[in-house]
């Protein structure tokens, strides 16, 4: 199987483990027991997220890469009079963006209930509004697939206000190379950085530098990344999703390099080197700016930490709604990610 169609399927995996932040045990376990299975040694920070060291020639000067296995959901803020949920929305994103999506409810007791997010004026033959009333907390709930009519029934159920609900990802690979799911941001780069650990394992490459590699796991909260970081590391680089818009560059074809988010510029000379690197080795790329956008490198800056710190990742058409991206993107930025962690430091 090629490695892009490889990758694609560990993304199908993981999109399909319901993850949301703050309930990430059982995707962090998965990719755990994967990493495990290829002889490659894991461990868990206090946080929930993981960790891999690999060797390299220079233990003095270290590189971290990091993506982030957490994604968007949202908690059991209210049980109604009639026995549907209010939520409370986990992440940045809008309630129009989950209107209308099959969802699992997860109660502390370990039962899963299905059901589906609608507004409370759906049925046009009831509400005159339907269409113009303003999806908001008010306005949207849960609907169970059980019988259930009041909020006592509900409850017996062992349902509860804290409860994590997490979406349907939907997840499909075309045959014209696209896959399209929810939690791409940034499941797709978690493959990715698992698919480069297993070829460096596997084909007994020495790296230059001692490199690490965490799978974090409360990025889309804001702080991921921001922990774990061992003093000697020089280089600090985010793997996750391109934001594609108007007046952005970033495409489904390519590996999109960051010069600034929210948060500010990235650091210039190492922007510089991943887009030499990337001009070197063939490798198409679009330079861009995401206006309304956080890393776990900026994470790391802004908690102090005196690095060296960038962006890259594959080009997510949709993001926090029904993502899409297509394997010439991903395969751009595994060898973009590979010809990075064999390359001198800036």
């Amino acid at each position: 199987m090629a490695a892009v169609q490889k990758t694609m399927e560990l993304i199908k995996e993981l999109v399909s483990i319901p993850s949301p932040t703050g309930n990430t045990y059982e995707v962090i376990e998965y990719v755990g027991n994967l990493l495990k299975g290829w002889g490659v040694p894991s461990y868990k920070n206090r946080k929930g997220g993981l960790l891999v060291t690999l060797p390299g020639r220079n233990n003095r000067r270290h590189r971290m890469l990091t993506a982030h296995v957490d994604t968007l959901g949202a908690m059991v803020k209210e049980i109604k009079a009639d026995g549907r949920l209010t939520i409370d929305l986990i992440g940045g994103f809008r309630y129009n963006s989950i209107e209308g999506e099959y969802c699992e409810i997860q109660t502390v007791s370990g039962k899963t209930y299905t059901g589906t997010i609608l507004m409370h004026q759906t049925s046009v033959h009831v509400y005159k509004d339907a269409g113009k009333a303003e999806r908001n907390q008010v306005n949207m709930e849960v609907r169970l697939d059980e019988p259930v009519r009041t909020k006592q029934e509900t409850a017996d159920l062992g349902i509860r206000v804290g409860d994590f609900i997490s979406f349907d990802p939907r997840v499909q690979i075309t045959p014209s190379g696209f896959i399209k799911s929810r939690h791409l941001d940034d499941k797709a780069s978690v493959a990715l950085l698992l698919e480069l650990i297993h070829r460096i394992t596997s084909e007994k490459i020495e790296l230059p530098y001692a490199t690490h590699f965490l799978i974090s796991n409360n990025e889309e909260i804001g702080y991921g990344g921001n922990s774990n970081i061992p003093p000697e590391t020089v280089e600090y680089l985010a793997v996750d999703m391109g934001a594609i818009g108007d007046g952005q560059s970033t495409d489904e074809y390519t590996v999109s390099i960051c010069v600034k988010d929210a948060s500010g510029p990235y650091h210039y000379q190492l922007r510089k080197h991943l887009t030499e690197l990337a001009e070197r080795h063939g490798i198409d790329y679009q330079l861009d700016i995401y206006p309304y956008y956080g890393s776990d490198a900026s994470a790391a800056i802004r908690s102090g930490h005196d690095i060296v710190h960038g962006l890259i990742g594959p080009g997510i058409d949709a993001s926090h709604a029904f993502e899409r991206t297509h394997e010439s993107s991903l395969r751009n930025t595994a060898k973009l990610l590979y010809r990075y962690v064999l390359s001198p430091m800036v």
